[in-house]
């Protein structure tokens, strides 16, 4: 879900989600509002369902901001899956790279999952993080990409980390404009997403899953195999009735 999703609909939903099965929940993070605060408030919801954020900018937040916000907020660090990014920077591998040590240092006990495009960056994570988070990926572009965190793994002589996944889904009638209209946001953002698209090939409006029902849903997701956890990122009004909808048409076992 997108951060800063109001408390009434961010802690029901989480129980929800929970009690259909899901294994995680996540949120974004964004310049407006943090995820960290709306993880806290699934916290409030759900007792045991996992919590994740991806991704927060290291340009934005330093790793003791990031610490500060956990202990502030009161958030089990042994659920929690954080997400990190380069955002804007000249040169994102080297940054997560020298990031990577301070990380370790300031969040003891947290997961720590790198957001990776190209083939270097998903090396790295295979190599060293104990996660790797894709974004905008078609389920055979994924199963490519998962080649390249296996190698990293196999190289540093470690198991291959969790792969995860936002794979951005719409259910009803709309559901191919909704995904067609957050696609386009992305597509030539800066050049690291010019160039992921690029490499993918897909058309325009392609990229994740838009579907009339449940039924349908269910089946797009399953292609979605090389991923270890499909992270759904909902594209529907801000609504519990309609989150709540779009939460069972794509819950496991659904």
């Amino acid at each position: 879900m997108t951060a800063g999703l109001d408390p009434e609909i961010a802690s029901p939903l989480a129980a929800r989600c929970q009690e259909l099965g899901y294994s995680s929940m996540w949120s974004n993070d964004h310049p407006g509002a943090k995820g960290l605060e709306t993880i806290a408030e699934y916290m409030e919801g759900a007792d045991r369902i996992e919590l994740g954020v991806a991704v927060i900018a290291l340009d934005r937040q330093s790793p003791d901001q990031i610490a500060s916000e956990i202990d502030r907020l009161g958030i089990d660090r042994e659920r929690l899956w954080l997400g990190l990014g380069a955002g804007f920077t000249e040169k994102p591998l080297t940054t997560m790279r020298e990031a990577l040590p301070a990380l370790r240092d300031a969040l003891p006990g947290v997961r720590l999952v790198l957001a990776a495009m190209g083939p270097k960056m998903s090396a790295f994570g295979g190599a060293e993080w104990d996660g790797v988070f894709f974004n905008w990926v078609t389920p055979e572009f994924a199963a490519q990409t998962r080649e390249r965190v296996e190698d990293g793994a196999r190289e540093a002589g470690r198991d291959t980390p969790p792969i995860f996944a936002y794979v951005r889904t719409a259910v009803g009638s709309d559901a191919e404009g909704r995904l067609a209209k957050d696609e386009s946001l992305y597509r030539d953002m800066h050049q690291g997403y010019r160039s992921h698209f690029d490499r993918q090939g897909a058309p325009e409006g392609t990229v994740g899953v838009a579907a009339e029902n449940a039924g349908v849903a269910q089946e797009e997701l399953s292609r979605y195999r090389a991923l270890d956890t499909v992270v759904v990122r909902a594209l529907a009004s801000a609504t519990l009735e309609d989150m709540s909808a779009l939460a069972e048409a794509a819950a496991p076992g659904v």
